[in-house]
């Protein structure tokens, strides 16, 4: 027996195995990409990724949060928020800043972004 309408059943997306891994990727998508390949090519803008880095872990650590996917998602989500309040949301992918002179002028949420994604490719976490 067939349902002749089966073409035409909605198609729910699978859950998210980690949501914590996923936020990450998109974060990846959204800055990440664009603003490591930028700091790759430009040493001055990678120092700053890696100061922004540091604050991130510290940040973390006074928390009481762990330096993992779900420390990292959670951050991210908060600046993520924080920047949407303030009428400055995270670019979709594809839009962000493309060269290192555009990142070193970046807003300071976007280089946080970024560097959450520096730390969580480093760790394994993407």
């Amino acid at each position: 027996m067939t349902n002749e309408f089966l073409a035409f059943a909605p198609i729910f997306a699978a859950p998210v195995a980690d949501p914590d891994r996923a936020l990450l990727d998109e974060m990846m998508a959204r800055v990440g990409v664009d603003g490591l390949a930028a700091a790759l090519g430009d040493a001055g803008l990678l120092a700053q990724v890696d100061q922004h880095a540091a604050a991130v872990r510290d940040a973390l650590m006074h928390a009481g949060r762990e330096v993992d996917a779900e420390g990292l998602a959670a951050y991210a989500k908060s600046i993520s928020a924080a920047a949407a309040r303030m009428g400055r949301p995270v670019p979709q992918p594809g839009q962000a800043y493309l060269s290192g002179s555009a990142w070193l002028a970046a807003e300071w949420h976007l280089m946080r972004l970024v560097a959450v994604c520096m730390i969580a490719e480093s760790a394994g976490l993407l």
